[in-house]
């Protein structure tokens, strides 16, 4: 129940609970902690518990010895108070030195241990500042959810235009039976864009089958696309369904498609024509249903020219085709990516979150990814494991990206082709004489903007025809 009314002129107070029994303690709470906070006053562990649910409070002080007097361990009371209340700053009060009871008190879940008698002026000064920088951390925490939740898409993330359209392209493929073409770089990101469309379609609960077709040499991929028979070939002991057979029902993603030889592209197409498949040795084909999806980085196009790939082939799998944009071209994603994965890794190691400092993430969003989004993400899981401090700065970053800014800063000064000096130096000298004019209006008043003798801007004009 509330029982103590705020009379002071804060106009967002935050909601405290105090759990106590203690009636000397009503004094000092109803002096100290009402004027600037909603109290709601608990005198037991259930009266505690209701609050919570009722009151949603920010900030919850427990004093142990007359909330949990009997209880055999106080800690495993507070993580039952932490699990009750999520999001809440929670303060523990006893009077009984606990063996390291500031330590146990944290592992439990709360921010703070204090030991009675507590200085009510201290202890409302802390809450006051630990609970609003709680209440901005949630605030920050849930705008952060908020972006991510708008800026992603079945596993992928980016909420640049460039994805977007990826976005809205996978969700009119999913719920037909359409074959369809993934195109991008390496790591950017094909496999998600395939698992995506399956989590949309009407084979979301069937067999979803993921080969990578430049991993093992072509005979041996013969057999783990299309199976064998017992008997088939040396080392075949025993009858195995391949990968075309086990996405029966379901969808088969074939990665890396260009990377498959002549031979096993002519056996491809002959399953993708007749929606039937027969293992090595066999002597009849099985009926098949499976949706195909294929990735590659290959330009496919110039590959048939070539004649290194069919070009009936192609057609049968390039039906709807979808391009998955380089990192280099999603603007604004990158910093939204290293958030999601330095949050990811440092929470998986059970480290403090790290952030970014402004030149490295300058840095970061000006680098050229080569390996896309994987690039990012293995380098955010070295930065949060090996970065001591709570800062990630320029000098943690690999030596190429740094290498890479100073080049990029150099290309921007010295074009290729090179540059006159004398011919630049007389454009910028021009550019700021014309500049200063203008802002003070008089030759007098350019001498004065730009630190130099009235003698040498008449000079300048002379020199410049101005």
């Amino acid at each position: 129940m509330e029982v103590f009314a705020a009379v002071s002129g804060h106009q967002e107070r935050l909601k405290l609970v105090f759990a106590t029994s203690d009636e000397t303690a009503l004094a000092d709470i109803g002096q100290e902690l009402a004027p600037v906070f909603f109290v709601n006053l608990a005198t037991d562990s259930s009266s505690l518990l209701q609050s919570l649910q009722e009151h949603a409070p920010e900030i919850v002080v427990i004093d142990l010895d007359t909330i949990f007097p009997d209880h055999p361990d106080v800690f495993t009371a507070v993580a039952s108070v932490r699990e009750a209340a999520a999001d809440t700053l929670l303060v523990v009060i006893s009077r009984t030195p606990l063996s390291h009871a500031r330590q146990r008190t944290k592992k439990a879940g709360a921010d703070e241990f204090l030991l009675a008698p507590v200085d009510f002026t201290e202890l409302r000064e802390y809450l006051l500042e630990a609970g609003e920088r709680r209440s901005l951390e949630q605030e920050a925490r849930e705008f952060r959810e908020g972006v991510m939740r708008k800026s992603s898409f079945c596993g992928l993330i980016g909420g640049s235009e460039q994805m977007q359209r990826v976005y809205q392209a996978l969700r009119r493929v999913a719920p037909s039976n359409t074959t369809v073409m993934l195109r991008g770089e390496s790591g950017t990101g094909k496999e998600l864009a395939a698992r995506a469309i399956v989590s949309l379609s009407p084979r979301r609960d069937r067999p979803f089958i993921s080969v990578n077709c430049a991993a093992l040499p072509e005979t041996l991929m013969e057999s783990e696309l299309f199976g064998h028979e017992k008997g088939s070939f040396t080392g075949a002991h025993a009858s195995r369904p391949g990968q075309v057979e086990l996405a029966d029902t379901g969808t088969l993603f074939l990665d890396e498609i260009g990377s498959l030889g002549l031979a096993l592209q002519s056996k491809l197409l002959r399953v993708l024509q007749d929606r039937s498949v027969q293992r090595i040795g066999a002597k009849s084909p099985r009926s098949i249903d499976f949706r195909l999806i294929s990735a590659t980085n290959d330009d496919l196009e110039q590959m048939v020219r070539e004649g290194k790939f069919r070009e009936d082939l192609y057609y049968r799998i390039c039906v709807i085709p979808i391009a998955l944009p380089p990192l280099r071209e999603r603007e604004g994603d990158v910093p939204l990516l290293l958030d999601y994965y330095i949050r990811k890794y440092c929470l998986v190691g059970e480290l403090p979150i790290k952030r970014f400092s402004p030149g490295a993430m300058e840095m970061l969003e000006n680098s050229s990814w080569p390996g896309n989004v994987r690039e990012l993400e293995n380098l955010a899981q070295r930065l949060a494991l090996m970065v001591d401090g709570d800062v990630i700065d320029v000098e943690h970053l690999p030596q190429k990206m740094v290498i890479e800014s100073a080049a990029c800063q150099d290309k921007i000064l010295i074009p290729p082709g090179g540059v006159n000096l004398d011919e630049e130096l007389t454009r910028i000298e021009l550019a700021y004489l014309q500049a200063a004019i203008r802002r003070a209006g008089s030759k007098r008043g350019a001498a004065a903007v730009l630190g130099i003798p009235i003698q040498k801007v008449k000079y300048l004009c002379r020199k410049h025809d101005i």
